[in-house]
């Protein structure tokens, strides 16, 4: 069982370029023990902006750093930075094409207990809302370092969401297929279609070995690129099939289930289900027993799959 959370893979990948490249900087908001960025503060205090419970400014002051040639990081739980500096995420950084990089930790529903005020379920369909915004959800650590890896690459503006705990692995050490804004294929089938990001890549992908087993012949679509979404990717994925099922931690309002029937329907129209959250506060739970309530692990979403083919 992997016991790495994705946050301390963004803090390894961002020491490993702050060593070679002064103009890597990193900015949190008094989160830098949630963001498991406290060794990256202690090894590169020159690099490192400390600016408090001040959201808004932590936004405007990575803007203005990346204005003058710095590869700006900014983070903050993705519940705050996606909600209290939204002005300054679409002004600021898109309107403004400043090359920073917003980091939402502990998104979706990892900080459990501590309830919606703390839960990030709309941070999707905001953040991708916005002209220019692009928006990732990595699934597992080594799609996490191989995301972050290619970010300190551009110049553009990004929005990325980690959970705040450590998931199962999807892939392995060395073989991590990744190419930017491109969709990566976990299994082929003829029959259905699944299509995930983030922390729901693992069940989606446990749901289609769960149906292939049965006879119910499974494909399945690693949609970290949120936006720009991977359309020709999966609209290859989707063809032919008799059912596409979408599966996020998020809202069931404009998220990635949203934009994948938009692309069906406009090109290859059928039917799309779409997973999610509730359209009301989550149970108090942690990550694994919000998601099974829900149904939104790999026999759950497998279940779903079964009745609506039989419907």
């Amino acid at each position: 069982m992997n016991k790495i959370a994705n946050r301390a893979v963004m803090c390894e990948v961002l020491k490993e370029a702050a060593a070679k490249d002064r103009d890597v900087v990193v900015l949190c908001s008094d989160s830098r023990g949630s963001a498991s960025l406290t060794s990256y503060a202690e090894a590169f205090p020159d690099q490192f902006v400390e600016i408090g419970i001040a959201e808004q400014n932590l936004v405007s002051v990575a803007a203005g750093l990346a204005s003058c040639g710095k590869k700006a990081f900014a983070v903050s739980p993705a519940s705050f930075i996606s909600t209290r500096s939204y002005e300054q995420c679409k002004v600021d950084c898109a309107y403004s094409n400043t090359n920073v990089k917003l980091v939402g930790i502990s998104g979706g529903v990892s900080y459990g207990a501590l309830g919606m005020t703390h839960h990030s379920a709309q941070d999707i369909a905001a953040m991708s809302a916005i002209p220019g915004m692009r928006v990732y959800l990595p699934s597992d650590r080594h799609q996490t370092r191989k995301l972050f890896e290619a970010l300190l690459t551009d110049q553009q503006t990004a929005y990325i969401r980690l959970g705040r705990n450590p998931v199962e692995d999807t892939y392995r050490e060395g073989n991590v297929p990744f190419e930017m804004d491109r969709a990566t294929v976990l299994s082929e089938g003829s029959d259905v279609l699944l299509v995930a990001c983030g922390e729901m890549v693992r069940p989606v992908k446990d749901a289609a070995d769960i149906l292939n087993r049965e006879g119910i012949s499974t494909g399945a679509l690693d949609m970290y690129c949120v936006k720009p979404l991977d359309r020709e990717g999966l609209l290859a994925a989707a063809k032919g099939k008799k059912l596409v099922v979408t599966a996020e931690e998020h809202a069931p309002f404009g998220g990635l289930g949203s934009m994948v029937a938009q692309v069906i329907s406009a090109h290859d129209p059928k039917r799309v289900l779409n997973l999610a959250l509730p359209d009301a506060p989550v149970i108090t739970g942690t990550s694994a027993e919000v998601f099974a309530h829900y149904g939104l692990t790999g026999e759950g979403i497998a279940r779903t799959v079964r009745e609506a083919l039989k419907a």
